[in-house]
């Protein structure tokens, strides 16, 4: 291992402010052309999980031209054997690898984020770079020599990855084949993903409400009704502000809940600033000393995946469906802030941890998914993706809800607060269990007189042509020895 990836924060000016995003250091020290890098993706908003890949790629990338340092002189060919070694692994049939990565083969969807990740950033680099460096993948040469032959090889090859050597063929075509990664398996979108219905009401009452701790059950039920009853993401109902609930207008015994964006989201009580500011990034840092959830690091950290929001003051309404789900869910909230009310937190946000050792610090993702297990577990269910049995299958439940109700697609899309109408298709698509009912339907009409399609006799289907798998007629041929009794 030539490189470790650390977490630092950046200070850029002398303003006090800084930036905290993932390093890459080496022997020689800090990657500097990859911070700048990152500094450049942080500042145009991009995720953590973008520059956590960013960071990936690299650094297997240079961890893979150290360890074969001695074993290329052109480039490409590398560039090449680095791409199959992603897919394939590093280690023999035997286990071994004199190499000493031992890479375990990886996804073709993660193979493909590698590749993406490590070209956006030689895209970059070789905008900033103009030369070519002297003797670039010999073993003394430093790492960043070696990333800016890699910058400057992609400008001026095109595409680093591999071209097609193949005179015959056009440039374009080259261009088209240049190894970009295998195209992975396309997905099937089913009700696999969707947490089953049939067992909502128990894992609710029992399996959530049954931990040991009143407040503990009362908040995550709270959570899991924001999930399933109006298909919020777990980090948009974590984000919660004690504020942000109130009485419905048209029903006082339903909640209007508010999820606000904490950058342009606006703040509370109509705050302001002392030089006139309004949004809840400048709210929290006057108020609290804290920054906004999606820019924190580690277990503190939550996304922000939404791009619409459902009013100017940059909020989303939870949708309940059915509107029982939001009348339960104030019967329970006014109870709860009764228990929150005890918590002497410098922060706004509902939902707390109770744990002792963190008591009063705004609950995390990692701990709910702990409770969330611990809550399926009660009523005799693993926690099991493939399933549903997650967080996540609460969002699809009440997207197919809404589409087995035959709610408009227009009404469904700002329900899930998607961009486009693309976005829910994983909504309308038949599950296994209705393609099921449906062929089970269809073979019932085949018994009707004027059914257009004639039913198939099993019997006469298999007097002919099975002798090569069934030579002793056994179940095949117009008098099977033990079929067809």
């Amino acid at each position: 291992m030539t490189t470790v990836s650390v977490v630092a924060k950046i200070v850029e000016d002398n303003t006090g402010v800084s930036s905290e995003i993932p390093l890459l250091m080496t022997e020689e020290g800090e990657l500097s052309p990859l911070t700048d890098y990152l500094l450049y993706l942080h500042a145009n908003g991009r995720s953590k999980s973008t520059l956590e890949k960013a960071v990936r790629a690299v650094a297997m990338f240079l961890d893979y031209m150290e360890a074969n340092a001695d074993a290329f002189t052109d480039p490409e060919k590398l560039f090449q054997a680095f791409v199959r070694r992603l897919y394939s692994g590093t280690a023999s049939e035997s286990g071994l690898d004199p190499s000493g990565l031992y890479w375990v083969p990886a996804s073709e969807a993660t193979v493909r984020e590698r590749i993406i990740a490590l070209m956006g950033f030689t895209d970059w680099l070789a905008d900033k770079q103009g030369t070519k460096p002297l003797n670039p993948l010999r073993k003394a040469m430093p790492h960043e020599q070696r990333l800016v032959y890699a910058a400057w090889f992609r400008r001026n090859q095109n595409d680093f990855l591999g071209h097609i050597k193949d005179k015959s063929i056009s440039t374009t075509v080259k261009r088209a084949r240049s190894i970009k990664g295998r195209t992975p398996l396309a997905k099937t979108e089913d009700d696999a993903i969707s947490f089953p219905t049939a067992r909502f009401e128990a894992f609710f009452i029992q399996g959530i409400g049954g931990a040991k701790d009143p407040r503990v059950g009362l908040r995550d039920k709270l959570m899991l009704l924001l999930m399933h009853g109006a298909g919020l993401r777990v980090s948009e109902a974590m984000l919660l502000w004690v504020t942000d609930v109130f009485e419905n207008p048209a029903d006082p015994s339903q909640a209007l809940v508010r999820i606000y964006g904490e950058r342009e989201g606006i703040a509370p009580v109509d705050w302001k600033s002392r030089k006139g500011e309004r949004t809840r990034k400048v709210y929290l840092k006057e108020n609290y000393g804290r920054i906004p959830r999606c820019e924190m690091k580690g277990t503190q950290h939550l996304g922000w995946k939404t791009k619409v929001v459902d009013h100017k003051e940059g909020y989303l309404i939870a949708q309940w469906f059915p509107v029982d789900f939001g009348r339960v869910f104030m019967a329970l909230w006014k109870t709860y802030l009764k228990y929150r009310a005890t918590v002497n937190a410098h922060h706004p946000y509902a939902f707390v941890s109770f744990d002792s050792k963190s008591f009063g610090n705004p609950y995390t993702i990692n701990a709910f998914n702990q409770n969330y297990a611990a809550g399926l577990r009660r009523i005799g269910l693993e926690p099991n993706k493939a399933e549903g049995l997650d967080p996540h299958g609460h969002r699809h439940n009440y997207g197919r809800r809404l589409t087995q109700a035959g709610i408009d697609p227009l009404i469904r899309k700002k329900c899930l607060h998607h961009k486009s109408l693309e976005s829910q298709t994983i909504y309308t698509l038949p599950g296994n269990q209705d393609v099921s009912n449906m062929l089970s339907a269809a073979c019932e009409q085949l018994a009707r007189p004027d059914t257009k399609v004639i039913p198939l006799d099993w019997k006469a289907l298999v007097e002919h042509g099975f002798e090569d798998i069934d030579p002793q007629g056994l179940y095949t041929g117009k008098r099977p020895r033990l079929g067809w009794a």
